[in-house]
């Protein structure tokens, strides 16, 4: 072997962990992420009984912005009759002013065949804060103000402007096990939607985690004969990608 040839050969065998490393690391800064669920669910309320349940999440995140989408499904049959359908789809777009500021956008979108309230989509504005940020604890805090658009059940439209206050909280508990806890108040003139959203997550096998979560939905103004809250107990596996 010339010098030549041996100087190419120590220059790849030198250079190939580089390589290795910068695919690593490429692969490691991924800015999507997200996760898909599927599972059991128990409801009370305006549908009351046991189901089936999916949903999904997926996060974009890139230099400045943030970006998200998730959606829920439920839908339930007895004897060919329909007993529960219900659809939940949430877009959100936020701006990082500083390490812990930034701006925010959202649009959701709600849809429940059994509830007094049809169908409903809210669109906010609004400026967020990560109030806690450490490798175990996580709490940010959003205020936002927009417009409501509202179907009931009875044929009638509602439409009104909106304020909204939502706190998100995390605790890694451990390497494979965390806490979350979410409350969300939709504050407008012709009705004030609340939700909270518990759950605890824990991993079983490389991506795949058993997910156990508690909802309580809250309408403060219904028409008659329906229920101003419902609850959503589920038992679903996550598969985090």
């Amino acid at each position: 072997m010339n010098r030549r040839n041996g100087f190419v050969l120590s220059l790849l065998v030198f250079a190939t962990p580089l390589f290795a490393q910068e695919d690593e690391a490429a692969e490691a800064e991924s800015p999507w992420s997200g996760n898909v669920q599927l599972g059991y669910l128990a409801t009370t309320g305006n549908t009351e009984g046991s189901r089936m349940n999916g949903g999904f999440e997926i996060n974009y995140k890139l230099e400045l912005w943030e970006h998200q989408a998730a959606a829920d499904a439920i839908n339930s049959t007895e004897s060919d009759v329909t007993t529960a359908e219900a659809y939940d789809f949430g877009w959100k777009s936020a701006r990082n002013l500083t390490e812990n500021d930034f701006l925010f956008g959202r649009l959701d979108w709600r849809n429940d065949r059994f509830s007094s309230i049809e169908e409903q989509v809210s669109e906010t504005v609004g400026y967020g804060r990560r109030l806690i940020h450490t490798d175990r604890h996580h709490l940010n805090g959003e205020l936002g103000i927009g417009a409501r658009q509202s179907e009931l059940s009875d044929g009638t439209d509602e439409s009104d402007t909106i304020f909204t206050g939502r706190l998100i909280y995390k605790w890694q508990i451990s390497d494979t096990a965390s806490f979350g806890q979410g409350f969300l108040v939709e504050a407008g003139s012709s009705n004030t939607f609340t939700e909270s959203v518990t759950d605890l997550r824990a991993q079983l096998l490389g991506s795949l985690a058993l997910v156990a979560s508690y909802t309580i939905l809250h309408n403060s103004d219904v028409l008659p004969g329906s229920e101003k809250t419902d609850t959503r107990a589920a038992l679903s596996l996550e598969y985090g990608f």
